[in-house]
């Protein structure tokens, strides 16, 4: 055996027990949401205390991750799909089709994701921005409201966020909801929105 071929054994040990790890953390989040401790998630996984804490030495670094690995799995591909879009109404739906599919399938990971302060500023701008330029691209092609405002639409998702269910079969619930929302948006018959009210000084 050379003398590379131990550490070489121990980093793709480390790799797979980091991958059950986040594995068993994401399923986990997903169905008891953040009220699972790391010692349950760490004996889900078939691995130490101390092995988990090697690997993600806080709960909210463990949550960061699971986080990190949706967008990069999950949303980022959407939001890939959705700027292809000839129809930017079309992209703008398939973006918010993903995130209330994701949470509507795995309620406790946006909970928990809030709870533990995982959904930060520079994570945030890598949804909110590209979903702003298709609300501009469908206000420019007549699609939406031209009053409409990047902070309207994300306070129209959190509305449906906070009413979803968890999901019960084929038929998601919030489908329904979200044709009605983009409805709204159209300008067709649109009362103008009252002024935007800048926030109080703190």
């Amino acid at each position: 055996m050379s003398s590379t071929d131990a550490p070489r054994r121990r980093r793709a040990d480390a790799a797979r027990n980091a991958e059950r790890i986040m594995r068993t953390a994401r399923a986990a989040f997903a169905e008891a949401g953040g009220g699972i401790t790391l010692e349950e998630i760490a004996q889900r996984a078939g691995v130490g205390l101390a092995t988990l804490y090697r690997h993600f030495p806080s709960k909210e670094r463990l949550v960061r991750e699971v986080v990190e690995e949706l967008m990069r799995e999950e949303i980022e591909p959407a939001i890939t799909r959705a700027l292809a879009e000839r129809d930017p109404l079309r992209g703008m739906s398939v973006v918010l089709e993903t995130v209330l599919a994701l949470a509507s399938g795995q309620p406790g990971i946006l909970a928990t994701a809030r709870d533990a302060g995982a959904l930060t500023a520079d994570l945030a701008p890598r949804f909110i921005e590209p979903l702003t330029r298709l609300m501009h691209n469908a206000q420019s092609a007549g699609q939406v409201r031209a009053d409409l405002e990047p902070d309207d639409l994300m306070q129209l998702l959190d509305m449906l966020l906070s009413t979803l269910r968890p999901a019960a079969g084929p038929g998601e619930g919030w489908r329904r909801p979200l044709v009605l929302l983009l409805d709204a948006l159209r300008p067709d018959g649109a009362t103008p929105l009252p002024p935007v009210t800048p926030p109080a000084p703190c």
